[in-house]
């Protein structure tokens, strides 16, 4: 670590200068504390903050001592002293009146170029967003993935705030933990809880399910909307009874545990908070009349959410465009943006990379308003910078994708056209990156990074994860760059 030790001394007096090429210094992460600076540096591949001076941050870090300062790790651990010291590195709520954009990172890279991207447009970043079934995949914790943002946040000096979404979390262990460590945003997935096929069933069988609920619940439902008409924002909205018995067959379930974990949890915490009802992780389409009897119901019942995300109809696929009828997709989000509004919440759009068909339509409806979620295409842009800079790395991960597609699909619903992704040996290495602009290939290499992160040979070490870092780490401003195109372009066509 002598290399560090000229920057260590120009931080004692406020400057930031590198004398060593090996070194890459991070200026926009200085900080001053009392008698205390920081600065993030990169030296053979790691991350430090370099810590100088006197003051209870200065102790508080964790470090290994070096001249006259230290040396510390992006450890679990000074995160947190971070937080205690920066209140700009602790994930915040936006409540209903910022457009916000979940940027899951899934490999805890991404959230520098993430910040470059959205730091002059209008709209807020939730930087850490996973799903529990995405860390399970990464072998990565939900600290994990908050330590990764708050660190980005530091790296980058940004200060306008972000967010830290629990994503689809479907059980209450899952929801005590995630709020204990500290998220600003849950998403709480309610499809175990919404049945399908209910829609194909006719009013004499839905009829029958209907009459074996409690009769409390019968004539709650019957004496609210049965034969009922609602004015919201210009729509007319009416339930007859097969309607009405298919809604609450359908979301009677959902909607006790919304109440419940609202009650139990998100109302008893003393913080903002960003509370997300998800009812699109299911077959069963959400009409907008549907989406009003959810949200009338929540309201009814005191429950304040910040968005809600229906299932549209069409097809929200994994990493590419929309599949589906514009014009239908227009008049119905039209409607579901006017419910949204009508109740006081945005509108949230899951699945939301790369949907550039229909960015506008969304834009124009939700006046710039709304929250859209993104994951894979951020993963997917660093497969693009492999196979930009390392092709060898990229045909093996993109044959070992190929060879384990069936068991990534236990995980996801894609529909790729297998007979358009060009056989690999007939392509030249300048050509692979071109693969990222293929649908097939991208859905593949999508919903396969788990497996591909996750690969080990039979001495238990690592077939793609460690060599998928070092060249991303290599060639990290080529990926920042290649981020802010490809979020910006969302962005852009997003209005924001």
């Amino acid at each position: 670590m002598e290399n560090l030790l000229p920057i260590l001394k120009e931080l004692e007096y406020g400057k930031i200068v590198s004398y060593d090429t090996s070194v890459k210094v991070y200026e926009k992460s200085f900080k001053e504390y009392e008698n205390t600076r920081l600065l993030m540096v990169k030296t053979n591949g790691d991350r430090y903050i370099l810590a100088v001076g006197e003051s209870s941050l200065f102790d508080e870090l964790q470090g290994k001592a070096i001249g006259n300062g230290k040396l510390c790790p992006l450890s679990h651990e000074n995160r947190l002293v971070l937080n205690r010291y920066f209140d700009y590195t602790v994930p915040r709520a936006f409540g209903t009146k910022k457009a916000t954009m979940g940027l899951g990172d899934r490999l805890g890279i991404a959230s520098p170029g993430h910040i470059e991207t959205v730091k002059d447009h209008r709209v807020k970043p939730i930087l850490a967003q996973q799903s529990i079934r995405e860390l399970t995949l990464t072998n990565r914790t939900m600290n994990d993935m908050l330590d990764a943002a708050a660190f980005a946040v530091f790296q980058e000096g940004y200060e306008g705030g972000y967010g830290a979404d629990g994503d689809h979390i479907k059980v209450e262990s899952d929801i005590k933990m995630a709020l204990e460590l500290g998220i600003s945003m849950l998403t709480l997935d309610c499809s175990d809880y919404i049945p399908t096929g209910i829609d194909a069933q006719s009013l004499e069988e839905v009829r029958i399910e209907f009459e074996k609920l409690p009769q409390k619940i019968q004539a709650y439902y019957n004496e609210r909307y049965l034969n009922q008409t609602f004015a919201v924002n210009g729509l007319t909205i009416s339930f007859d009874e097969e309607t009405l018995i298919k809604y609450v067959l359908e979301y009677n379930e959902a909607l006790n545990y919304m109440v419940h974990v609202y009650e139990e949890y998100i109302s008893k915490l003393d913080r903002d908070f960003d509370f997300e009802i998800s009812i699109d992780e299911t077959e069963t389409v959400t009409s907008p009349m549907a989406h009003f009897f959810v949200a009338n119901e929540l309201t009814s019942k005191g429950v304040k959410v910040t968005s809600l995300a229906p299932r549209f109809c069409g097809e929200f696929q994994k990493g590419i465009d929309y599949i589906g009828n514009i014009e239908q997709f227009e008049r119905e989000l039209s409607e579901h943006a006017l419910i949204a509004e009508y109740f006081g919440y945005k509108l949230s759009i899951h699945s939301g990379s790369d949907k550039f068909k229909v960015f506008p339509i969304i834009a124009k409806y939700t006046k710039g308003v709304v929250h859209v979620k993104t994951a894979g295409t951020n993963w997917l842009e660093a497969v693009r910078v492999i196979a930009k800079t390392n092709p060898d790395l990229y045909r093996r991960l993109h044959t070992f994708a190929l060879e384990n597609l069936d068991e990534a699909l236990r995980y996801y619903h894609i529909t790729p056209d297998m007979g358009t992704i060009t056989p690999l040996d007939s392509i030249a290495d300048e050509n692979l990156a071109d693969y990222m602009n293929n649908d097939a290939a991208r859905q593949v290499l999508h919903v396969t990074y788990g497996l591909i992160l996750t690969a080990e040979d039979e001495n238990g070490a690592s077939l793609f994860k460690d060599e998928f870092f070092k060249t991303l780490d290599e060639h990290e401003d080529e990926y920042k760059k290649a981020l802010i195109f490809h979020i910006g372009k969302h962005l852009e066509t997003l209005g924001l």
